[in-house]
């Protein structure tokens, strides 16, 4: 029932803003659509995570998954760049992640080890705007669904910083399935790298006119 009213929900969001020219109620429609969207993304992401195997078919061949993962982890861990490894299943658990993404991130390991995604990550509340839920959400289904990595847009993901505070954070990530040898999705790899520096540069650069900007 959840899923149909949101479904619901985001439909008629969507119908009154193309029908509405009035600018104070489109910013209106547009933050109660994130939030509908927003709602349907962590829903789907808690019953199915990023695919639709049953948890029978995930179950029967999951015990080769440790396997899987001694054949990278040690490059995993000793990585210099963010990289966190996830449990496609319902719930997107978070299954590892390394020193850099900790460091980037703001958080431990044997604090979200186990725990979802999104309750890890959850969008800035203060941002009614806010799209890295959905955009993550679509790009793990969509690694799913193709068998193939996905490099999304820089994308604006404000974290919590060691105060519990947000901060306002940008990140050009990649995301790719991990295959056992007959084929089975085991996990998902999410790697980061942090371009908050560069797209401040660039923001301020045309907002001074000099046109001026650091490069990535």
């Amino acid at each position: 029932m959840s899923k149909f009213v949101c479904e619901q929900n985001i439909a008629h969001f969507q119908k009154l803003l193309s029908e509405t020219t009035d600018a104070g109620l489109q910013r209106t429609l547009q933050a109660l659509l994130s939030s509908a969207k927003r709602e349907f993304a962590i829903l789907n992401s808690t019953l199915s995570g990023a695919e639709m195997l049953p948890f029978e078919d995930r179950r029967r061949w999951l015990i080769d998954a440790q396997a899987v993962r001694q054949q990278f982890q040690s490059e995993f861990d000793n990585s210099p760049h963010p990289y966190m490894l996830l449990d496609p299943g319902p719930g997107l658990h978070i299954v590892d992640i390394n020193d850099a993404y900790a460091e980037a991130t703001f958080i431990n390991r044997s604090d979200v080890v186990g725990r979802s995604l999104f309750e890890v990550f959850p969008d800035n509340p203060d941002d009614v705007l806010a799209d890295g839920v959905i955009n993550l959400y679509t790009s793990l289904r969509t690694v799913v669904q193709t068998g193939q990595p996905h490099a999304m847009a820089i994308q604006r993901y404000d974290i919590r910083d060691r105060s519990n505070e947000f901060v306002e954070r940008h990140w050009q990530p990649i995301n790719t399935p991990i295959h056992d040898q007959d084929g089975h999705l085991v996990f998902l790899l999410h790697h980061v790298e942090d371009v908050t520096d560069q797209v401040l540069a660039f923001s301020s650069g045309k907002q001074d006119g000099s046109g001026h900007h650091q490069q990535p």
